[in-house]
Parts: structure tokens; sequence; C-alpha cells
């Protein structure tokens, strides 16, 4: 009789609950942040989506809402140590994003500064000025949360949909 009453109650009645309230004062985000154009969903402010070729801002070396994920390395693994050194091999100033994946491989921002430093190739690709390409990125540029959470950051997808990326989803 207990075990039914704490099933129904916390298996049930709370979760219920929950959705409700979360429904009620956040429908946007407990619908899953959903980027929806011209009548399709084409992504989620919450998970990233890889666009292929250099017209396009590519977001962390992680994976993608298409089955990728994290390699689950730790910090002492010598195949991350490689993969990061790979990524950064011959340059210089390279953004920390831009070298190592999210922790959970569905991060869909990067910071100003690797955005920063994809605005040259993409502004090549598209055959725009790079001032241009870069006015985009600062309009796209979210401020740290309520002023002093986080850091800057840059949604790729919101991005890549302002350069006109096509509707479809994949």
């Amino acid at each position: 009789m207990l075990l039914g009453g704490f099933t129904l109650l916390l298996g049930l009645l709370v979760p219920l609950g929950f959705t409700g309230v979360a429904q009620a004062l956040f429908p946007r985000e407990a619908n899953g942040s959903l980027i929806v154009r011209e009548g399709r969903v084409v992504g989620s402010d919450l998970v990233v989506r890889r666009m292929e070729g250099p017209e396009w801002f590519q977001p962390r070396p992680s994976g993608d809402a298409e089955g990728d994920g994290p390699s689950n390395l730790g910090a002492t693994s010598a195949a991350l140590l490689a993969a990061v050194r790979a990524r950064v091999d011959g340059q210089r100033d390279v953004p920390a994003d831009a070298a190592t994946a999210s922790g959970s491989g569905l991060d869909p921002h990067i910071s100003p500064a690797n955005a920063a430093r994809q605005v040259a190739r993409v502004a090549a690709a598209r055959g725009l000025p790079p001032a241009q390409v870069q006015a985009l990125v600062d309009r796209h540029t979210e401020p740290r949360l309520l002023g002093f959470l986080g850091e800057p950051r840059v949604n790729v997808l919101r991005l890549n949909l302002a350069l006109g990326a096509p509707v479809a989803p994949r």
C-alpha cells in the first residue's frame, strides 16, 4: 500500500506537476527551445547542428545531434591530448573551445573569440567583406547571464541561419 502510494505520488503526480509548472511559466524552454523557420523546425537553441563547408561557422570539435557524442576521454588521456594537439598544430592563440570538445558533445555555443577566428574564412567563402560578417557575429553574441554568470557566447545555429542557412532539417 505504501509502495503503491509513493509510486503514484513520486512517479506520476510530482513529474506531472513539474511539467505543468514548466509549461505554464516557460513554455518555449519546456518544449525544447525549438527554432522554427518557414513553419519547419530547423533545430534547437540547446543542441549543436553542424553545417559542412567553409561558408558556415563551425561549432566546437564535438559531436552533434546526429549521433556523435563525447569521447569520454579523461583529462590524463594520451588520446585526448593528441586530439587537442592535432587541432592546434602550428597555430597560435587558439581559443580553448576551438581545440576542446564540450562535455556533452552537444554544446551549441562557441566563444566570440572562436567566432571571430572564423570570420575571414566565412567571408571569403561567401564573397562578403569581413567587417560585414564580424558585424553579424557581434549581433549574435549573447551576453553573460544576468550580467555576471558564465561567459559571452555565440549560438552557431542562429548565426548560420542569419547567414542564410537552408531551412530543411537534416
